[in-house]
């Protein structure tokens, strides 16, 4: 399989559609087009790849049930700090995955003067959640903190005889240290938000902010040799069985974001829940770095949800059956060539069908089945024969049609089904 020529098609499209019948290997050969672009063509083993070029790839599969707060943003419901329930903002899979992609991106067009601030920042805050330790009584109005994620911290108040938990935003506090500005009084920090009144959370991020700075401070500034020069990456977001999914209501705005001629901030758009966002005015954009690789089966009965506005937007390629026996190499070469001649015999027999075309035809997949020490009549009987019979279903001459696929994966040159069988 020549992987190097779909490379070449998915950087030029940015949105590649493996299609094909089912079992011709298209989700494995996304993951090793993914591993490939990863290491900068180094090796296309996904299961070798480290975990920090791990970050670089994810994986969905698409399902009638799943929907735009899956893939991009929603409402999920969450305890509020006074026992009620309601909902929070959270952000979808997608939206999370370009979030890494732009910080990459969106690194290498900031002065180096900005980065070696936020590296600081960063290292000041990692210092301060180390050395404080979960149920550690801070002063101030004396406070712990519970708990802590990527995106915020819970603290428990004690004293406090109205609010005894509160959600702490990082990104706010983060804010507050890269700012530069030294605050006197949780007033500095209300007007700095841009908020008319104080309210509680404002006191806690001002302790928070008073303590981190101390260790800011206190670091010496990092010199030039510290500093490295981040290099682009590119980020690959694979999605399985991408028909299975309604599409249009998936992927939302956002199927302009995608179009390769409007990638970066030429694609600004608002998502359906920005009037939630902390800042109503941010934008989303897919950078120039990601790219989008979906796989369809060319025989699925939710092809149609593919829409035109959709379809413009991906190119599509197709995955014949015998372009991916690559994959047998794990059976062995003796095993490997009777996979492969069943293979072919099978799917020439299901070519000449009538009603059927090579949309039909097996995959490399199903064979694969047998280096779990299947054997080939347990992988026709409860593999194969099924699927074929659901491809037949109600054709007049179904009966007569098995017998025909039946005989032409079990027939050798010189051999009846029964001498094969027996």
């Amino acid at each position: 399989m020549d992987t190097k020529n779909y490379i070449n098609k998915l950087l030029v499209s940015k949105n590649l559609i493996l299609r094909g019948a089912p079992g011709t290997g298209k989700s494995y050969l996304a993951k090793k087009i993914a591993a490939d672009i990863i290491t900068n063509g180094e090796h296309d083993d996904y299961t070798k790849l480290s975990q920090d070029q791990k970050e670089q790839v994810e994986f969905v599969q698409f399902h009638p049930s799943y929907d735009y707060s899956d893939f991009v943003e929603g409402l999920r419901p969450k305890l509020n700090d006074d026992g009620t329930m309601g909902f929070k903002l959270q952000d979808g899979i997608f939206k999370k995955f370009v979030a890494r992609a732009r910080e990459n991106y969106e690194n290498l067009q900031k002065p180096k003067e900005t980065i070696e601030k936020e590296m600081s920042v960063q290292e000041a805050m990692s210092d301060f959640f180390l050395k404080v330790k979960s149920g550690e009584l801070l002063r101030g109005n004396p406070f712990t903190i519970t708990k802590k994620d990527d995106k915020e911290i819970r603290i428990d108040i004690p004293k406090n005889p109205k609010v005894k938990e509160l959600s702490l935003d990082l990104d706010r506090i983060r804010k507050l240290l890269e700012s530069g500005k030294d605050f006197g009084a949780v007033k500095d920090v209300t007007t700095f938000f841009g908020q008319s009144n104080s309210s509680h959370i404002n006191s806690y991020e001002f302790v928070i902010w008073r303590k981190i700075k101390d260790i800011l401070d206190k670091k010496r500034v990092m010199s030039d040799t510290s500093i490295k020069q981040e290099e682009l990456k590119k980020y690959i977001f694979i999605i399985d069985e991408i028909n299975r999914g309604e599409i249009s209501k998936i992927f939302g705005e956002l199927f302009f974001a995608i179009d390769p001629g409007y990638r970066g901030k030429n694609g600004e758009i608002s998502t359906q829940y920005s009037t939630l966002h902390d800042d109503p005015d941010e934008k989303f954009y897919v950078p120039e770095n990601l790219y989008i690789i979906g796989t369809m089966n060319d025989i699925d009965r939710s092809v149609d949800s593919f829409d035109f506005a959709m379809r413009r937007r991906f190119r599509f390629v197709e995955l014949k059956a015998n372009e991916c026996t690559g994959m047998l190499d794990a059976l062995g070469d003796e095993l490997k060539n009777e996979a492969i001649r069943r293979m072919k015999a099978l799917n020439k027999k299901i070519e000449e069908t009538d009603d059927l075309n090579e949309s039909y035809q097996i995959g490399a997949s199903y064979f694969l089945k047998l280096k779990d020490n299947i054997s080939f009549d347990e992988l026709w009987t409860d593999y194969l024969q099924p699927l074929l019979q659901e491809y037949i279903h109600g054709m007049h001459n179904e009966k007569d049609i098995m017998t025909g696929f039946e005989k032409a994966y079990y027939r050798d040159e010189n051999e009846t089904v029964e001498d094969n069988k027996g």
